[in-house]
C-alpha cells in the first residue's frame, strides 16, 4: 500500500471548504487543519505509487484556492 502525506497551503479563509472537498477524494484516510507553515495535512493511501501521484496531481492540486502543496511519500515497510 502506497502512502503519502500532503501538506497544503491555501488562501486565507478557504480551509474548511477545501477540507470538505478533500473528504470526497477516494483514498483519503485523514485530513486535519493545522497551525504553522501549512494549513491542512492530508493522508492518502492507494494500491500503487502511480495512482497516488495521479490523485495528488489531478485531484488535490486542482482544487480551487489551494496555493501550494508539499508531498511526503511513505517508504513501504517502514511504518
Amino acid at each position: 500500500m502506497a502512502t503519502a502525506f500532503v501538506l497544503i497551503n491555501c488562501e486565507l479563509g478557504s480551509e474548511q471548504s477545501i477540507i470538505q472537498q478533500l473528504r470526497g477524494i477516494d483514498g483519503l484516510k485523514e485530513v486535519h487543519g493545522t497551525f504553522g507553515a501549512y494549513d491542512i495535512l492530508a493522508k492518502i493511501e492507494s494500491g500503487t505509487i502511480e495512482k497516488l501521484r495521479e490523485t495528488i496531481t489531478w485531484k488535490i492540486r486542482k482544487i480551487e484556492r489551494i496555493r501550494s502543496t508539499l508531498t511526503l511519500m511513505g517508504i513501504e515497510g517502514q511504518s
